[in-house]
């Protein structure tokens, strides 16, 4: 019976784990941190986006990077098989706006514990991967921080990458893959908060907006556009639409970022020019500081109005026409620059990693090692938001348990 060693108890690793005993491999996982799939309590806000319910095609479109190298794994795993697959694990789903897919009970917890009871057919070591032991070009085990000599058959590198490092992510498999000499594509923060120029956000700190559209802008041409949930922190701005819009960032030294919020995307500029109107009827004798109260939540007003640049102190039935038209497009096209992305610590996933020309898409077995294998976000793949980068990790890891069984005759392709 092959021997099969997995690096790393997170959604790819346990994915792995779990197809490989059953398709006739003896397996052992891997895990430096107290908690297998630490890293799914996090995701979906706690709910964990469990995968998105669209087809192959519409799927590599969200693919941010190296979208033709996922082609083989997605075709043979795609998300109605991990649908399927978790409702079999008792897990039941539902579809949500953007066809996110969620447990119904959302609590990532479920998928969880439904994915350690798929790989309970593995021996589970809890000790830190340090050293690959490669003999004649292939893999054949595996040195532990603790002194431990594991050997196998075959390696799965299955160690995520270095976002959330609280989780376990702290970035090893890159160190690992380098030992048996592969190249690293440089990890940057994907699906992150952003970081704004000014201190208009630190002023509304904590404030979260629903219902409104963002774009963000690239030079000054839109480059994504989207509607939903946002939210203002100390630092500049976070939530889905910005986690979203953050992974169409290219280089910030060298191009010009700004998110562009449209808090009335319901309305035409027209319409809103008309409920201003209604609403500035019905404060006639307030003070101009007062005349945002129906328009937008409190801690937003100030800011609003020092953009504006409206007199306080005149009254709401003397503001103007020219004045209402300024106050239509601010509402409509509220700026935000963006000076920099948030940091890998809190980045839902991460951007680079090991190098996909390296690997063969079909199997995921290293080009360089015989037996080395890789899954999930160690490498040089991600999408978008949406699901989509949990089922990188499940389509990579059954390719990867797939292609070591099939080295040893195992398994029917």
């Amino acid at each position: 019976m092959p021997h099969f060693i997995i690096i790393g108890a997170g959604a790819a690793g346990m994915t792995a784990a779990g197809e490989a005993v059953r398709l006739g491999c003896e397996v052992t996982l891997i895990e430096h941190t107290n908690l297998p799939g630490k890293k799914i309590l996090v995701t979906g806000k706690g709910r964990c986006n469990v995968t998105n319910d669209c087809d192959e095609q519409e799927f590599l479109r969200h693919v941010r990077t190296n979208p033709r190298f996922l082609f083989s794994a997605i075709a043979a795993f795609p998300p109605k098989k991990t649908m399927q697959w978790m409702e079999s694990l008792g897990v039941p789903l539902k579809t949500e706006r953007g066809r996110r897919v969620f447990p119904v009970s959302d609590k990532a917890e479920d998928i969880r514990y439904a994915l350690c009871h798929w790989s309970n057919g593995a021996r589970l070591v809890y000790s830190q991967a340090e050293e690959l032991i490669v003999e004649n070009g292939q893999v054949v085990g595996v040195k532990t921080a603790d002194g431990q000599r594991i050997y196998g058959d075959g390696v799965l590198i299955a160690t995520g990458g270095v976002s959330y490092p609280a989780t376990g992510s702290t970035g090893d498999g890159y160190r690992l893959a380098e030992q048996a000499g592969h190249t690293i594509v440089e990890p940057v923060a994907s699906l992150v908060s952003l970081v704004a120029s000014g201190k208009e956000c630190q002023k509304m700190m904590g404030l979260a907006l629903k219902n409104i559209s963002l774009r963000l802008e690239e030079n000054g041409k839109k480059v994504f556009e989207e509607q939903g949930e946002m939210l203002f922190t100390h630092f500049g701005i976070s939530g889905p639409l910005v986690l979203s819009a953050s992974a169409w960032i290219r280089d910030l030294k060298k191009y010009r970022y700004q998110a562009v919020i449209d808090l009335k995307p319901a309305l035409t500029e027209e319409q809103l020019y008309a409920r201003i109107g209604r609403d500035f009827e019905l404060l006639a004798g307030k003070n101009t500081a007062n005349c945002l109260q129906k328009l937008v939540p409190s801690t937003m007003q100030p800011v609003l109005l020092e953009r504006w640049g409206v007199d306080t102190e005149m009254r709401v039935n003397q503001i103007d026409r020219t004045k209402r038209l300024e106050l239509v497009k601010l509402l409509k096209n509220f700026v935000v620059p963006i000076r920099a992305r948030g940091d890998l610590e809190h980045a839902v996933i991460t951007a680079g990693g090991i190098s996909v020309k390296e690997v063969t898409p079909r199997t995921m077995e290293s080009k360089k090692v015989q037996n080395l294998f890789f899954a999930g976000e160690v490498l040089d793949v991600d999408a978008y938001t949406g699901g989509y980068n949990l089922q990188i990790a499940y389509a990579t890891a059954m390719a990867a348990a797939k292609g070591f069984a099939e080295n040893f005759g195992l398994g029917d392709w």
